[in-house]
C-alpha cells in the first residue's frame, strides 16, 4: 500500500491535500506573523499599511487582517508550488529540509516582497507613509525577517507532513 500511494504520487504530481497543506499551513503561519506585525512592530503595517494597498483608508485593522490572512494563503500556495523544483522537490517532503526551505522561504519574502513589491504597491495608491525603495531600512527589516520566517515554517512543515505520506 505504501508503495502504490508514492508509486502514484511521483506519477501524478500535486494532489488536492498538497495545495490545502499550503493554504493551511500559510493560514496559521500567517496568523502567527500578524501577531508579531500588531505586537511587536513599531509601523502600523495592519491597521493603516495593507489596507491601503486595496484602497481602504486607516485605521481598519480588521480589514488589515483579512487581507494579511489571505495574502499568507496566497503565499502558502505559492511555497508548495515552488517546492516542486527538482532541487527542491525531495527536501521538501522531510522535516529538516522542509525547516530548511522555510527559512529560506521567510527570506525570499523578506526581501522581495517587503522589500520591494510592499514600496512600489503603497507608493502605487499613493499611501503617505509608504517605505523607501529598496525598503532595508533596520531595525524594521529584522523584525519583518523574523516575522517572515516565523510565518513560512509552518507552510513548509504543514506541506511535509502532507507530502510524505
Amino acid at each position: 500500500m505504501a508503495t502504490e500511494t508514492q508509486t502514484r504520487r511521483k506519477t501524478e504530481g500535486l494532489t488536492a491535500s498538497d495545495w490545502a497543506a499550503g493554504a493551511v499551513g500559510g493560514f496559521i503561519g500567517s496568523i502567527l506573523f500578524g501577531l508579531i506585525m500588531q505586537f511587536v512592530i513599531p509601523v502600523p503595517l495592519l491597521e493603516m499599511a495593507i489596507p491601503a494597498m486595496y484602497g481602504v483608508a486607516g485605521p481598519a485593522l480588521l480589514a488589515g487582517w483579512v487581507f494579511h490572512l489571505f495574502h499568507g494563503v496566497v503565499l502558502g500556495l505559492v511555497y508548495v508550488a515552488l517546492v516542486q523544483l527538482k532541487p527542491l522537490r525531495e527536501p521538501a517532503r522531510h522535516i529538516g529540509g522542509a525547516v530548511g526551505l522555510g527559512i529560506g522561504y521567510g527570506v525570499l519574502t523578506t526581501i522581495v516582497l517587503s522589500g520591494f513589491v510592499m514600496p512600489i504597491w503603497l507608493a502605487a495608491v499613493g499611501f503617505p507613509a509608504a517605505p523607501p525603495l529598496p525598503n532595508f531600512a533596520l531595525p524594521d527589516t529584522i523584525l519583518t525577517l523574523v516575522g517572515h520566517i516565523i510565518y513560512a515554517i509552518p507552510v513548509a512543515l504543514a506541506y511535509a507532513a502532507i507530502a510524505r505520506e
